[in-house]
Parts: structure tokens; C-alpha cells; sequence
């Protein structure tokens, strides 16, 4: 049986964050999270109304921050790509928290059509996707939902995107680290959170004495979904 995804939205912009920074990129949001982030900027995608249920056509091609979701399988969402000539062969995959469902089906089925594949997850479920999807996980620790990150996320991640705001954040993040072997080969990223100066100049600083990476939501300072 093909598995259902419940797709809050699907459009194609610039990769902002990370590793891919700058790089074309579909986005497929997902609906549905029970992490509980106080600085979420997609809090719409929280919760699975029946009544906000819409075909995906009505959803896909533009970013309206809505709280509607299509049920649809991944080759619904393959043909759609299709339909709108999309030409990014990046497809970003988030939400809300994209691994609360199985991702295998839907990764595999992209990848087997030539797209590369990415998603963004707090590490508070298992992985479940292709081995050459790139998996960014953003920890987020302490958040109302009581998740914790798992050490099964944390190995299978290929970069650490950790919101920092103060100085704790930076002391959670080593703290999760000392959990792995090795960070070898993960690519270690920190994001301030809103854009804060003060955040900013931390996460600056940091980044140049242990050698990690700057992450700024480049697409919110050029005012791009």
C-alpha cells in the first residue's frame, strides 16, 4: 500500500539555510508536529484539522503560511513537480516535523527520477528515508512537546543546524555532540535565532574558534519563502 503524506505545501525558491545555502531547491512541507518550538515560523503546519483538507493543486506553487494539507502519495506529489516544470533537482522535505511518517517511499521515488533529496528534522523520531538523502538535523531540546533528540537521528545526520539564541544553546549542542564517537564528516551549522544581533555575533564567534559554519536564513534577508 502507498503511503500517505498529509503536503501543507509544495514550491520551488532558494535553499536559505545550511549546507545548501544558495541552491535551487523544491520544497515539500509536511503537516503535522508535536515538538513545540516558542520561535516556530511555521506553527500553521502543527496541527491536522480534517476540516482544512485540500486538493494539492490548491496548495502547491506558492507559500501562504495555511494550516490546509492534501493527503497524496508520492507519486502525486512526482506528477505535480512534473506539472508545474519545476527545474530545481534539490527537493527539500520539512515541515512541521517530516519524520513522523516513513520517508523511504517518497525519497526513493525522487532519487530514482534523478532528484537529490534533503530534509530538515528536529531528530526526535527515526530516520526513515533513502541512505543518499542529505539529512539536517536541527536538535531542538527542552521544547514543550518533551521530545528528546535521539542518538539514532544524531548518527544518521549528515549536518547539525543548531538555532542558537544565548549561550545555553551553545552548551546544549555540546552536550548532544558528546553523545557521537566522532563528528567526523558531519558538518556542524549555527543558526541565530530571528535573526537576533546579539545571536548573530555569538554564533560568529563560535563558529570561527571551533571551525563550523554560519547558517543566516539567507531567504529571510532577501524576503523569499
Amino acid at each position: 500500500m502507498a503511503q500517505n503524506y498529509k503536503v501543507n505545501e509544495l514550491f520551488q525558491t532558494i535553499q536559505g539555510e545550511g549546507t545548501y545555502t544558495g541552491v535551487p531547491a523544491i520544497f515539500i512541507r509536511l503537516q503535522g508536529c508535536d515538538v513545540g518550538c516558542s520561535w516556530c515560523d511555521t506553527k500553521n503546519t502543527w496541527n491536522i484539522d480534517p476540516d482544512k483538507q485540500k486538493p494539492l493543486k490548491a496548495l502547491s506553487d506558492h507559500s501562504d503560511q495555511s494550516s490546509c494539507w492534501a493527503a497524496v502519495s508520492a507519486q502525486d506529489m512526482l506528477n505535480e513537480i512534473n506539472r508545474l516544470k519545476y527545474t530545481a533537482k534539490l527537493v527539500v522535505i520539512t515541515g512541521g516535523e517530516p519524520c513522523m511518517v516513513d520517508l523511504n517511499e517518497l525519497t526513493e521515488l525522487l532519487h530514482a527520477n534523478h532528484f537529490q533529496t534533503q530534509i530538515e528534522t528536529s531528530g526526535t523520531y527515526p530516520i526513515l528515508t533513502n541512505e543518499q538523502t542529505w539529512v539536517t538535523l536541527s536538535p531542538k531540546v527542552n521544547m514543550r512537546g518533551g521530545k528528546v533528540v535521539l542518538q539514532s537521528a544524531l548518527e544518521r545526520a549528515n549536518e547539525i543546524k543548531h538555532p542558537v539564541g544565548r549561550q545555553k544553546d551553545i552548551d546544549q549542542l555540546d552536550e548532544l555532540l558528546k553523545q557521537l564517537s566522532s563528528t567526523e564528516g558531519k558538518t556542524i551549522c549555527l543558526q541565530p535565532i530571528s535573526q537576533q544581533a546579539s545571536a548573530t555575533a555569538l554564533c560568529s564567534r563560535v563558529c570561527i574558534e571551533r571551525n563550523w559554519r554560519l547558517s543566516i536564513q539567507m531567504h529571510k534577508y532577501l524576503g523569499i519563502d
